[in-house]
């Protein structure tokens, strides 16, 4: 079967490798669609902080069961359309032991610590399957981050009446705020590009923000909130700079929430933290319960996910489209590689 690599950054490369081998309590999966992440990206650029070459990437997928147990115990069956968990965690860790299973000492993503699902046929532990329950499988591969998206807003305890802002118009911060105003917040966006924030808009922000500057971010920061800041900030970017921003952004007593992933140091006055009694908080891959709710919640059609999707290639064409993504940023969000063609 065919397999997706990049070898170094900049250079994708397709090898011919052997099929997998289920064993018993695993699930063998023939991939249908796969969405190039953020973090795929960053890999690709050589900018992603959690990634060792070469290596398959793709943590982002639907696909058709091919074979599972059949006393699984978890309703899986062949021909049944699937999403995955796709954050294997250790389970005997500090983190594990507590329930933190997103945030393992010795988490291993797909496609970034081990072999992603960038290949056409793969073998998951049947727990980390999930049913798609008839939901589009070109959606259902959108699941995964949405559920990045949802899991940050969660933790920051978004509530309805919040006024929230999410700084970053790719495909985690639009999802981000598609999943703030999915709990009733007033959602606001921002980003360098006029393109991306043009974008966000259809996905039914209540308002944009070009961050052109800090100086002009702060001004219409106070513009749009009287003064007081947002109640909620987001991060979805990974830089110094929109950590700041979020920092900066937050009212008294409001609450940070950090997505984005970056190498990069940040040099600040923490006592901002303690003069606005800020809460801070990380958030780190997702857990079943995002994946179960985000399955129901986006086959009721009440949250626009498929406009994330804006650009579609076949697998063979992978490197085409790894290389287009990087070189146009601003007019693409969900990227999806489509293995049904091949």
């Amino acid at each position: 079967m065919k397999a997706m690599y990049i070898k170094a950054p900049g250079q994708v490369e397709f090898k011919d490798i052997e099929m997998p081998v289920r064993k018993k309590g695993e699930v063998l999966l023939k991939i249908l669609y796969g969405g190039i992440c953020g973090s795929d990206l960053g890999s690709y650029k050589g900018t992603f902080a959690y990634f060792d070459y070469p290596r398959i990437p793709g943590h982002e997928f639907s696909a058709e069961i091919v074979e599972a147990d059949r006393d699984n115990g978890h309703g899986l069956r062949a021909g049944m359309v699937v999403t995955c968990n796709p954050y294997f965690n250790c389970g005997h860790c500090y983190s594990c032991e507590h329930g933190t299973v997103n945030a393992c000492m010795d988490n291993q993503t797909m496609g970034c610590q081990r072999d992603g699902a960038f290949q056409e046929y793969i073998t998951m532990p049947e727990e980390r399957v999930y049913d798609g329950k008839g939901l589009d499988p070109r959606l259902l591969a959108a699941i995964e981050p949405f559920c990045i998206s949802y899991h940050g807003v969660s933790r920051a305890g978004v509530t309805e009446g919040d006024r929230v802002l999410v700084v970053g118009a790719g495909t985690i911060g639009v999802l981000a705020a598609v999943a703030a105003k999915a709990k009733g917040a007033q959602v606001y966006i921002s980003d360098v590009s006029q393109g991306k924030l043009k974008m966000a808009t259809e996905f039914g922000v209540d308002g944009v923000l070009l961050n052109d500057s800090s100086e002009a971010f702060n001004r219409k920061v106070s513009d749009i909130t009287d003064g007081d800041g947002f109640d909620v900030t987001i991060e979805a970017v990974g830089l110094p700079s929109t950590f700041q921003n979020c920092i900066d952004a937050a009212c008294f007593g409001g609450k940070v929430a950090v997505i984005g992933v970056g190498k990069k140091n940040l040099d600040f006055n923490f006592t901002l933290l303690q003069k606005k009694e800020l809460n801070v908080f990380g958030s780190r891959n997702a857990l079943k319960k995002d994946f179960v709710e985000l399955i129901d919640l986006v086959k009721e059609g009440n949250t626009p996910v498929e406009r994330i999707i804006t650009n579609m290639y076949r697998f063979e064409d992978g490197a085409m489209a790894f290389h287009d993504f990087a070189n146009n940023p601003g007019n693409m969000l969900k990227v999806i590689l489509d293995f049904t063609k091949n």
